[in-house]
């Protein structure tokens, strides 16, 4: 794992949980107006690309999860 975000270990496992495989979040993370390629989701579930408040709200929002919960905060 890398060192880039904080984030990247919890989007995996919200998303697994939810059954969502990385084509479908990178979807709806379109709809939600969030471009972002599937090699770049790939590097930021694995820490070694940051994220953004834009990128950090959607994916809270889409996977259902609050955004303290991805940060580590709760």
């Amino acid at each position: 794992m890398g060192n880039r975000n904080i984030i990247g270990v919890r989007v995996t496992e919200a998303r697994l949980a939810r059954g969502i495989l990385q084509k479908d979040l990178l979807a709806r993370l379109q709809v939600a107006g969030v471009e972002i390629s599937l090699p770049a989701l790939s590097l930021l579930e694995g820490q070694k690309r940051p994220v953004s408040d834009i990128e950090l709200k959607a994916l809270s929002e889409i996977l259902q999860v609050d955004a303290r919960w991805l940060l580590g905060q709760i």
